[in-house]
């Protein structure tokens, strides 16, 4: 697998944009080092350019003939290797250097087959063997009422069950592309390729090697005595009792404020969030959240319950904990991830003080793979990262890590100069989970 060919360019007119896009992929192409013909193309645009989906897809397949299979979507920013483009026209592409026999294009009009659906008549109309999907990069319609349901269901027909992804996210149409060389199932027409509503993506089988991690981008408090703690009474949304104490007082307590404040209370609360999870180990490592955690606003307070309203149904056993998101936060946590997708690439293991210890240390991680990534040879991880796919919340992007443009920075300086896509989404997806506020970070590896 040789690195995948991308470009990516910004242009009020979608024809010039597309232009350098070309321009960019074709000069790549022709070097030893990136793949001269993949047949697999992912699409992200911004939303300025949504009204002109289809004319952009006819527009770029029919100038890269050799790409027979195209997915990808909208977001209100799109992202490539050291810049995001928001609230401008914009779009990107990456061409994967992945074999047809491994992969699967999926959308609405052509789902994902699996041999555990002896009953569907579509397969029995396929030879064997039946493609089996082991993972899957997925883009959902956030509009769609039963979006959480389908997302099980698409999880439950991988051996893995883990998918990266997101919601696409617009202000004007809300489009996905999805273009398969296999077709569409009989008796449902021909489709043109951009597609509103449900769900669609590649599912990639178990020979194609990927890496990915979840930047929560938040730390849990560990000031005041916070930890993580039991729900022991709820109703609804409504946390009532933590460890058997009223939500309210807990909540109060750590952030050491009082009602009797109500300003500063209130300034508090507005700047903490509260992680939630199924499993007793909330954090992964100290002051690091795990995989699993879903990290959610708070509300509402409710003074007569003492009560703590969040942005999920709760239910009783869960753990929760309270946690703050900011400038600093963000950071560590997308270097740490970075930091642990370098680590498995290399195949070695980093002294603990350095992959879970202090910023410094994250800090000196970083900047070595910096180097790595810059090295005369290509640099270890960018000769082992074929290409990269990332997906972060429409709420993350500039100034939430300091400046235009720095959440890209922060992965390229980890990562080194890979090729690069994604977009900025309305809701992130790793496993069947859906996240807010996250970064999914995807990498394939080549040979």
């Amino acid at each position: 697998m040789k690195l995948f060919p991308y470009g990516h360019a910004t242009h009020p007119q979608w024809q010039f944009a597309a232009a350098l896009v070309l321009a960019q992929l074709r000069a790549q192409m022709a070097q030893a080092s990136y793949a001269s013909s993949p047949t697999l193309a992912i699409l992200y645009i911004t939303d300025h350019y949504a009204n002109q989906a289809q004319a952009i897809l006819d527009y770029l397949s029919a100038e890269l003939p050799e790409v027979t299979d195209w997915s990808g979507t909208v977001g209100v920013g799109i992202a490539s290797n050291n810049v995001e483009y928001f609230d401008e026209p914009a779009l990107c592409v990456m061409l994967c250097d992945v074999p047809a026999d491994q992969y699967r294009v999926f959308s609405g009009v052509a789902p994902l087959a699996t041999l555990e659906d002896p009953d569907d008549e579509f397969l029995k109309e396929l030879p064997p063997p039946v493609f089996q999907a082991h993972t899957a990069l997925i883009h959902v319609d956030g509009g769609m009422p039963d979006a959480a349901e389908m997302i099980a269901d698409l999880s439950a027909r991988t051996r893995t069950g883990y998918l990266f992804g997101g919601f696409a996210a617009s202000r004007s149409n809300t489009v996905q592309f999805s273009v398969s060389s296999d077709g569409n199932i009989n008796g449902q027409g021909a489709a043109s390729g951009v597609f509103a509503g449900g769900l669609s993506g590649v599912a990639f089988s178990d020979e194609v090697l990927l890496l990915s991690r979840v930047s929560q981008g938040c730390q849990p408090l560990t000031a005041n005595g916070s930890k993580t703690r039991t729900i022991t009474a709820c109703d609804g949304n409504l946390v009532i009792e933590l460890d058997g104490e009223p939500a309210l007082d807990v909540l109060l307590r750590d952030l050491n404020v009082s009602l009797e404040q109500p300003q500063q209370a209130l300034e508090a609360v507005r700047a903490t969030l509260v992680g939630l999870s199924q499993d007793s180990q909330i954090t992964s490592h100290p002051g690091i959240f795990g995989s699993d955690v879903r990290v959610r606003h708070i509300i509402g307070l409710d003074p007569a319950k003492r009560g703590v309203a969040v942005a999920q149904a709760v239910e009783m056993g869960m753990n929760l904990a309270f946690c703050q998101r900011n400038v600093a936060a963000a950071r560590t946590d997308l270097v740490r991830i970075c930091a642990e997708i370098r680590e498995e690439l290399e195949s070695q293991s980093q002294p603990e003080e350095m992959a879970w210890g202090d910023n410094a240390g994250l800090a000196e991680l970083a900047d070595r793979s910096f180097q790595y990534g810059q090295s005369d040879n290509g640099g270890l991880p960018a000769k082992r990262i074929a290409g990269a796919i990332y997906v972060s919340c429409s709420g993350r992007g500039g100034p939430h890590f300091g400046s235009p443009s720095a959440e890209l920075q922060i992965v390229r300086k980890a990562l080194g100069d890979v090729p690069l896509v994604g977009f900025f989404a309305g809701g992130e997806i790793a496993r069947h989970h859906v996240y807010g506020y996250t970064g999914v970070l995807t990498v394939f590896m080549a040979d």
